[in-house]
C-alpha cells in the first residue's frame, strides 16, 4: 500500500499516511499541561472507557468538536502509559472526511483533543489542575489541540488483522510521544 510521509514544521517524520485514512495517535497524552492549564493524570479515562464498553460503543470521532460531523470512526481508544491511545479510520465516503485526509497529507493539521467533563479534579503544586477522573464524551482532529502532544502519529499501512500491527503500532506510537515531550 502507498504511503505519504508527513513531516511537521520542525522537520521531523511523525506519521506516515495510509491512502485509506486509517491513523493512530494519542488523543491526550499524560502529564502534559495543555493550554488552559489542565494536566490529565494516568487512570482518568478508565472509568468512562468501562461505561463506553458496557454499552459495546466508541466515543464519535468529530471534525473540530463539532457534533454534526463526525468525519469517522474509533477501532480502538484505550489508555496506556503514555495517554489515550486511539487507532480508528476517516470516512473517506465523506467530503470532510476526505479534506481531512488532505490537510493530514499536507501536514495542515493532525492535532486530536478531547470532550469530557470533568468528574474529579485537584491542584498541583505549579498551579495546573490535575485532571483525575473524566468522562469522555468525543475525540476530534483539531488544528490546534490544547495538549500539543495530542496529536496523529501514525497511519496504519497494513490491514489490522496481520500479525503482530498492533505491537509495532503501539511502539511507533511510544516513539512519537517521546519526540512531542519537552
Amino acid at each position: 500500500m502507498e504511503m505519504f510521509e508527513v513531516g511537521r514544521p520542525s522537520g521531523r517524520q511523525l506519521k506516515r499516511l495510509a491512502p485509506d485514512g486509517s491513523f493512530a495517535g494519542y488523543a491526550s497524552v499524560f502529564a502534559v499541561t495543555d493550554a488552559q492549564g489542565d494536566r490529565v493524570l494516568p487512570g482518568a479515562f478508565a472509568a468512562s472507557l468501562g461505561d463506553w464498553r458496557r454499552r459495546k460503543a466508541l466515543p464519535p470521532f468529530l471534525w473540530q468538536h463539532d457534533m454534526a460531523e463526525p468525519i469517522g470512526r474509533f477501532d480502538r481508544v484505550e489508555e496506556d502509559e503514555t495517554g489515550l491511545l486511539v487507532e480508528g479510520r476517516l470516512s473517506l465516503e465523506t467530503a470532510r472526511g476526505r479534506e481531512a485526509l488532505a490537510l493530514l497529507r499536507l501536514g495542515a493539521l493532525d492535532g486530536l483533543s478531547i470532550g469530557y467533563s470533568t468528574v474529579a479534579a485537584g491542584v498541583a503544586g505549579d498551579g495546573a489542575r490535575l485532571l483525575k477522573t473524566l468522562t469522555l464524551h468525543e475525540i476530534s482532529l483539531v488544528t490546534l489541540p490544547a495538549n500539543e502532544a495530542a496529536r496523529i502519529a501514525w497511519v496504519k499501512a497494513a490491514r489490522p488483522d496481520e500479525a503482530g500491527l498492533s505491537q509495532a503500532i503501539v511502539s511507533n506510537l511510544r516513539r512519537a510521544a517521546a519526540a512531542l515531550r519537552p
